[in-house]
C-alpha cells in the first residue's frame, strides 16, 4: 500500500491510501499503531512528508562506490549520524540554501526505512520484521560545514532547515520484500547525476537495522537514511552544487519520485 500524508479541502492533516496525486482514501487512526483504510475518498490539497520521525538515523559511506569515489575506506562498522527534525521537508517544497552555507550544497539520493515497532537487540535475520515501510529521502548536505565548520561532526552540516525531503509516499513493507534490489537514481535539472542499486550498501538494511538496535531501542516512526551511492556533486569533476533556481529529484524504484526545487535564503520571506 502507498500511503501519504497530506493536506484536505479544510486544511486538516490526514493519512490516506494513495489513489491517484489529487486523491486518497482516508485512513483513520494511527499508523503505528491501529488504523484502518476506510471507503472515503478524500482530495488532497497539498502533499506532506509522509511522517513526522520520531527521529532521523543516517549512515554514511555505506555505498562501496560512494566510499571508493571519496577516496575513503570501507568503514568496519556502520557510521552514524543524526538529522534534526528542523530539517524535515515536504515534496515539492523549495530546499532553501541557508545564508550561513551558501556554497557547496550537496544532494544525496538515499532509501529511508520506517521502523514500525519498538525495536531493541533484534538480530539480522529478524531485522525486517520491524520494518513498516520505505520512502524516498534526500540527505542534503553543507559540505564545508559537514567537513569543517561542525567539530568534526557532520550533523550541523547535513540539519539546517529543508535538508530532509522525505516523500512522495510511503511504500508499506510488503510491497517491497528485498529493500536491497532497488534502482536508485537522482535528477538534477534533467540530468542523470546518481544511478546505481541498493544492492551495493555494505551494510544492508537488516545488519543496519540490528547494528542500530542493539542497546537502544528504534521507536515506531524512526526514519533511517541508508547512505547514497557514487555520483555525488562534490565528487565530481567539475564539482556540482546546488543554486538557486534548480530542480532535484530522487528515484527509487516501486516507491516514486520526491522532486523538490532550490531558492536562497534571500529569496524567501
Amino acid at each position: 500500500m502507498n500511503i501519504i500524508r497530506f493536506l484536505d479541502a479544510s486544511g486538516n492533516i490526514q493519512h490516506g491510501e494513495q489513489i491517484d496525486e489529487r486523491s486518497a482514501r482516508l485512513i483513520k487512526g494511527n499508523i503505528f499503531e491501529t488504523y484502518n483504510t476506510t471507503d472515503n475518498i478524500v482530495k488532497t490539497e497539498k502533499l506532506l512528508a509522509p511522517l513526522v520521525p520520531t527521529n532521523i538515523l543516517c549512515i554514511g559511506l555505506n555505498y562501496r562506490h560512494h566510499a571508493k569515489e571519496t577516496g575513503a575506506q570501507v568503514p568496519e562498522h556502520p557510521i552514524l549520524f543524526i538529522k534534526s527534525s528542523n530539517a524535515l521537508h515536504n515534496p515539492g517544497d523549495p530546499i532553501i540554501i541557508p545564508n550561513v552555507a551558501p556554497q557547496e550544497v550537496d544532494y544525496e539520493c538515499e532509501l529511508a526505512v520506517i521502523i514500525g515497532k519498538p525495536a531493541k537487540n533484534v538480530t539480522r535475520n529478524n531485522a525486517l520484521e520491524y520494518v513498516f515501510g520505505y520512502t524516498c529521502a534526500n540527505d542534503i548536505s553543507a559540505r564545508r560545514w559537514q567537513k569543517h565548520g561542525g567539530g568534526g561532526q557532520w550533523c550541523r552540516g547535513k540539519s539546517f532547515d529543508t535538508f530532509c525531503p522525505l516523500g512522495p509516499c510511503l511504500v508499506t513493507a510488503d510491497e517491497i520484500p528485498n529493500p536491497n534490489n532497488l534502482k536508485i537514481r537522482t535528477i538534477l535539472n534533467g540530468e542523470t547525476m546518481q544511478d546505481w542499486t541498493t544492492s551495493d550498501m555494505i551494510f544492508d538494511v537488516p545488519a543496519l537495522i540490528s547494528f542500530l538496535s542493539q542497546g537502544t531501542t528504534l521507536l515506531p516512526g524512526t526514519v533511517i537514511l541508508t547512505g547514497t551511492p557514487q555520483g555525488v556533486g562534490f565528487a565530481r569533476t567539475p564539482r556540482v552544487f546546488l543554486k538557486a533556481g534548480d530542480e532535484v529529484t530522487i528515484e527509487i524504484e516501486h516507491i516514486g519520485a520526491l522532486t523538490n526545487p532550490v531558492l536562497d535564503e534571500t529569496q524567501t520571506p
